[in-house]
């Protein structure tokens, strides 16, 4: 069994194995990841959308102007700093329910104003679920209440400099021993 981020016991997967290189995180505080391979990170995600033109003026009315790192008729690539959102063209489907993609945002209440200024559906407060026009469920979350972290030099280059932890989120991340240089 593993303890899920939701705090709740989930079997491991059939044919996964649970030890070998993989040494989970002690209460002595050994390693969390395997050596010489772990995940860093998300790179991007892929979206499908309808019209890439809608999709971009839609995510421009929730999160302002936007720098993208590429274009053509087919898709759009929304930059995020080191990481970004592909926007992909294609058939519209059902909404999604369940599958969704967390979007960190340096401001969550603006987002939340932002989307309902524009007449998009919002979920209760505290959390922040909306649907883009083709279903896509998009999770906005706020860099300063969850454990992600982007490196000081990169925040700095987008803009952001000062924008820090709350006093939860490097509880998390002390507790998994990864706070180094953190304020407060």
């Amino acid at each position: 069994m593993l303890l899920s981020r939701f705090g709740m016991y989930t079997a491991a997967a059939p044919g996964v194995p649970t030890t070998g290189g993989v040494r989970l995180k002690s209460d002595t505080g050994g390693h969390v990841y395997a050596p010489g391979m772990a995940l860093v990170g998300i790179n991007h995600v892929a979206l499908e959308v309808g019209s890439i033109d809608e999709a971009l003026a839609f995510w421009e009315r929730l999160f302002g102007p936007l720098q993208l790192r590429g274009r053509s008729g087919s898709m759009a690539f929304v930059d995020m700093g080191d990481q970004f959102v592909a926007l992909m063209r294609a058939p519209r489907g059902g909404p999604d329910t369940v599958r969704h993609v967390g979007i960190v945002v340096d401001d969550k209440d603006v987002v939340r104003a932002a989307a309902v200024a524009a007449r998009v559906d919002v979920s209760r407060p505290p959390s922040l679920d909306v649907h883009d026009p083709w279903g896509n469920l998009l999770q906005v979350v706020d860099y300063r209440e969850i454990q992600f972290t982007k490196a000081p030099e990169i925040l700095a280059g987008m803009g952001l400099t000062g924008l820090e932890k709350t006093e939860a989120a490097i509880a998390e991340l002390r507790a998994k021993g990864l706070v180094r240089g953190l304020a407060p």
